[in-house]
């Protein structure tokens, strides 16, 4: 997931979530569905943290 881009994470979360909604997953399913969608919120989380901080290390340079 490392080299995984945030648009491509974010709409593999999207995807999990509507087919969570539309109760398409049998429960074996479910499960291993929802740890992948706890990884992939905690990869957007923390790309977002870090883009936040590059950001600010850019605007503290201007």
């Amino acid at each position: 997931m490392d080299n995984q881009k945030y648009e491509e994470a974010l709409s593999q979360l999207e995807t999990i979530v509507r087919k969570m909604e539309a109760n398409e997953y049998d429960i074996d399913q479910l499960a291993q569905q929802l740890k992948t969608a706890q990884q992939l919120i905690k990869f957007c989380k923390d790309k977002l943290t870090k883009t936040e901080q590059e950001l600010a290390k850019i605007q503290a340079n201007d």
